[in-house]
């Protein structure tokens, strides 16, 4: 069957990507490719299942399918991040890491994940109770600092990093597997030439998510925790303060599936007006994630997104 007769049948919701280390991974349905550009400037291209969470119906609930979503989505990420660190150097390796070594590298992504855009922003904002400048846990004060820190500490990352050549290099491809999803939505013909005109930005994209997840803890937490705090409250003050840091990372599991809730909605009527006012805010960020690629990356996003598909490309 011909691309475009597959471009024709597919869903358009059906496709999302991320950037790999000189590639893009591509996901359809219940299968993924991952295409790298080799050393040697061959374009290598792995097609896999899905690692999936959600098989089972309940689990595919609105509302509920969110946090298990963004837990596959980080295997399956990790996987294919670690692939293209093998297929992107000159050098023998010893191969992808696997079972404990990808559980590990998991639990320390996750936890440093936590710890810079919960736990610390939580005790930035102790700092500012301290000085008079916030009210305690329970004033709204406190949260508005927890959130002002949250996004100041998320744009201060990704601005340090995009100056790091090769993370510039991966929002290269950033913006190719945009594009190339833009061609594979509008059916227009998967080229470099028909490709470069696209938008490097897309509503869908996981940096828009993110984005999402801030907002709605902080609105979730303003509120949720000073009730809870209702129901018990530890009188010791580090034995409090750990006790609401606790709350805040089990409260992301509600956030995660309201975020990808909102997200998936937005996605979907992207020219109502009040989803590109949900849209904006994700849309700026990715002028910072995500940079202008050239047609060699656009080729390897291409081959990606026909591997995902179902036509398997070296390009």
């Amino acid at each position: 069957m011909r691309l475009r007769n597959l471009l024709l049948l597919a869903a358009p919701e059906s496709v999302g990507g991320q950037a790999v280390i000189e590639g893009v991974m591509m996901r359809a349905k219940d299968r993924l490719a991952i295409a790298v550009r080799r050393p040697d400037g061959e374009i290598h291209v792995e097609v896999r299942p899905w690692f999936s969470l959600t098989r089972a119906p309940f689990l595919r609930k609105p509302f509920v399918r969110g946090f298990p979503v963004l837990l596959e989505t980080l295997v399956n990420g990790i996987k294919a991040l670690n692939f293209s660190a093998t297929q992107a150097v000159d050098e023998e390796t010893d191969g992808e890491i696997t079972g404990f070594h990808l559980a590990l590298t998991m639990i320390v992504a996750v936890g440093a994940a936590l710890g810079l855009f919960v736990v610390l922003p939580h005790f930035f904002s102790l700092v500012m109770e301290w000085v008079g400048l916030s009210g305690d846990v329970s004033a709204l004060s406190f949260h508005i600092w927890d959130g002002l820190f949250k996004l100041a500490l998320f744009v201060g990352y990704i601005l340090a990093i995009s100056y790091v050549p090769d993370i510039r290099r991966v929002f290269q491809y950033h913006g190719a597997e945009h594009k190339v999803i833009w061609t594979f939505e509008s059916g227009g013909l998967l080229t470099p030439e028909s490709t470069r005109p696209f938008s490097r930005l897309h509503p869908r994209c996981g940096t828009a998510f993110l984005l999402f997840v801030l907002a709605v803890s902080i609105v979730l937490y303003t509120f949720l925790v000073p009730w809870l705090l209702t129901f018990y409250s530890p009188s010791v003050f580090l034995v409090k303060h750990l006790y609401i840091v606790a709350l805040k990372l089990l409260l992301m599991v509600p956030v995660s599936c309201l975020a990808y809730e909102m997200i998936k909605f937005a996605g979907r009527y992207r020219d109502n007006g009040l989803c590109k006012i949900l849209c904006w805010p994700g849309l700026a960020m990715q002028m910072l994630t995500t940079k202008e690629p050239d047609d060699r990356q656009i080729e390897v996003a291409i081959a990606a997104l026909k591997g995902a598909v179902g036509e398997r490309s070296a390009c």
